[in-house]
């Protein structure tokens, strides 16, 4: 792990008119940071910059050069504008060409595989390339470093989530990609895809509830942290969610149409706001982890933490703050793989409990 002092103290919050970013930017402000606020439109930029006193300039992902000399003014890049599928790459290979280090919010496990093949790459710019900074997938990323303490001999990992409040455009889009594809898994150290319904329980502290598999980031991320070679991730049980996960490939298949994404992306853009302050104040999350080895010894875990979008910007200013001071690792790096799997519980509102 590298602990020098950067030369360049400055970062970068690209996507800052988005949801997520706005309130990054806020919390930014209000503990004494000054990123320098970056995304497509020039007005909206400047809506947010200046009541809250930050610099700010307009750029598209489009525009290589443009975004190379705004690199160059930074040492950390937060990318918070999503869907990553569309915005990643852009803006990794531009980090990668002006030597800054990369951080983003993604949950999204092709952009966590993707940028571990970058790992030498990363490596030799002397840049530490990671994604999963916030709620995704920092709590579940620690959480499964604890538990693979607890157990070192773990050969599967199952996490399971619930919480409160609603989603952001962003999120919900990246939802929406999703629909037309299988649950990931990981199966024997394979990433693999399920079109059947993968059901499971959970106990969340109020007794135990349905889940439904999903396909979470850390079905990429606590594997290269812990080298557990089989997990899934469950969401607790809706309905909507039970009558997606039992929709055959034929029909996952129809909703992966670009057409039908760009409608019901548009949809989302006309509807979905993201919670306001008093959901996001009285919000929860709660995850549950549970490891078994081959023999079968089972040990669990809960963590409770603030909610999702309150936690992502209280862990990726703290990630941010870290690689400024010189602690980071060069190349891919995972949450609790660079930072511990204690990492999670210096926020409030943060408490882990071992079950068995």
């Amino acid at each position: 792990m590298n602990f020098q002092n950067t030369m360049n103290d400055k970062f970068l919050i690209y996507g800052a008119t988005g949801y997520t970013g706005k309130l990054v930017a806020q919390m930014a402000a209000e503990t004494g940071l000054k990123p320098i606020l970056s995304g497509r439109n020039a007005v909206k930029l400047k809506a947010i910059a200046d009541p809250l006193g930050l610099e700010y300039e307009a750029v598209s992902l489009e525009d290589s050069d443009g975004l190379e000399t705004l690199l160059n003014k930074v040492s950390v890049v937060l990318h918070i504008a999503g869907p990553f599928s569309a915005t990643a790459h852009p803006m990794v290979q531009a980090c990668l060409k002006t030597g800054t280090h990369y951080l983003d919010i993604t949950g999204e496990i092709q952009i966590f595989e993707r940028h571990f093949r970058l790992h030498n790459q990363a490596v030799k710019q002397r840049i530490m390339i990671m994604s999963g900074v916030g709620f995704d997938v920092v709590p579940t990323d620690c959480l499964a470093a604890h538990l693979k303490a607890m157990l070192p001999d773990a050969s599967d990992l199952k996490l399971s989530l619930a919480g409160s409040g609603g989603l952001s455009p962003g999120t919900a889009k990246t939802a929406v990609e999703g629909i037309g594809y299988g649950t990931a898994i990981r199966k024997d150290g394979n990433i693999i895809e399920v079109y059947e319904s993968i059901l499971g329980k959970a106990d969340f502290g109020k007794g135990e509830r349905d889940t439904v598999a999903i396909g979470w980031g850390d079905v990429s991320t606590a594997y290269h942290t812990t080298g557990i070679p089989n997990i899934t991730v469950f969401f607790k049980s809706t309905g909507a969610l039970k009558m997606i996960s039992g929709f055959g490939k034929g029909i996952k298949g129809l909703l992966a149409k670009p057409w039908l994404q760009r409608i019901i992306k548009n949809r989302i853009d006309k509807t979905v706001q993201g919670p306001n302050d008093e959901a996001r104040a009285r919000g929860y999350s709660v995850i549950v982890g549970e490891i078994r080895n081959e023999v079968g010894v089972t040990m669990r875990s809960r963590l409770v933490t603030p909610e999702g979008y309150t936690l992502t910007g209280l862990c990726a200013l703290e990630i941010v703050r870290q690689v400024l001071s010189g602690n980071y690792k060069t190349g891919f790096a995972t949450p609790a793989g660079t930072y511990g799997a204690d990492f999670i519980m210096q926020f409030d509102g943060v408490e882990r409990t071992d079950l068995t």
